[in-house]
């Protein structure tokens, strides 16, 4: 090979290497700018819902509740900022599974099945299913629902507990629709998680009545993508982070006042102890 063939082959080789670690630097910083996979660096954005008080709901133009404000607190300890959508609990974890949204949050109960299109952060909350029916019902306990017709807002525990129970439920997308199915009369009960229906027989002059509940043993969680290891495990370090400052406890207190936290409830790794609400 000539000599002039030879430093062209040479100087070649040099572009193409250098070019090749540019890609590779440039990856490299990629990464480190967004370490959690996340749409937009710097910004996580979650699926919620905005009609289910106290849990998540839309208040004022800000979405809030216990699940969101808790969730908000912990992106803070990762250093991010959160963007909130509305959506429906039924399309939820499909949405957090294919990528629209980088978390899903909406007292997201812990179930095997759920386990095949999500994965979850460590249990933040334990929840109860509640009863509401009309003013004027005989119901009063959920042994008495066989042959009775109840809604359930679809896909959420609720759901799957009129299922498991052979109740052939009325399956309606969101919690203002399965409440409007009790006032008009077209169903005889409603199961719902119990806050929340607590909260809704308050605020309806005593035209719903919340008449029992019973615990949830599964625990709630926010839902993750199931290729996103990192994301999952930066929330769950940043959860038992708000646990020990109070914030959790804190949060608590403002949001359920009066509900008492059962004695063998350990939230987040159960690693740390909760700190007194400031």
């Amino acid at each position: 090979m000539s000599v002039r063939r030879r430093a062209l082959a040479l100087a070649t080789s040099a572009a193409l290497a250098l070019s090749l670690a540019a890609c590779g630097g440039g990856s490299s910083s990629s990464d480190e700018a967004n370490p959690y996979d996340l749409q937009q660096p710097g910004t996580l954005r979650v699926g919620t819902l905005t009609d289910a008080p106290p849990n998540v709901f839309l208040k004022d133009g800000k979405f809030t509740g216990f699940d969101n404000d808790l969730l908000t607190a912990v992106a803070a300890k990762m250093g991010l900022k959160v963007e909130f959508v509305g959506t429906e609990f039924s399309s939820l974890l499909a949405q957090v599974k294919t990528g629209k949204y980088d978390l899903g949050s909406s007292s997201i109960s812990i179930t095997d099945a759920r386990k095949k299109t999500v994965d979850f952060s460590n249990k933040y909350d334990f929840g109860f299913l509640g009863l509401d029916v009309p003013k004027g019902s005989p119901i009063t306990s959920f042994d008495q629902l066989a042959g009775k017709r109840v809604v359930v807002v679809q896909g959420t525990v609720q759901d799957d507990f009129a299922t498991r129970e052979k109740l052939d439920p009325v399956r309606v997308p969101d919690y203002n629709a399965a409440l409007n199915q009790l006032k008009s009369g077209t169903a005889d009960a409603w199961i719902t998680p119990a806050e929340i229906g607590e909260k809704t027989a308050g605020e309806s002059g005593g035209k719903v009545l919340a008449v029992a509940k019973q615990l949830d043993v599964g625990g709630q969680a926010y839902a993750v993508n199931q290729q996103n290891d990192a994301l999952r495990e930066a929330v769950n370090k940043a959860l038992d982070e708000v646990i020990a400052d109070g914030t959790w406890a804190k949060l608590q207190k403002q949001y359920y006042p009066s509900r008492e936290i059962p004695a063998d409830f350990k939230p987040g790794s159960g690693s740390v102890a909760i700190g007194a609400a400031k």
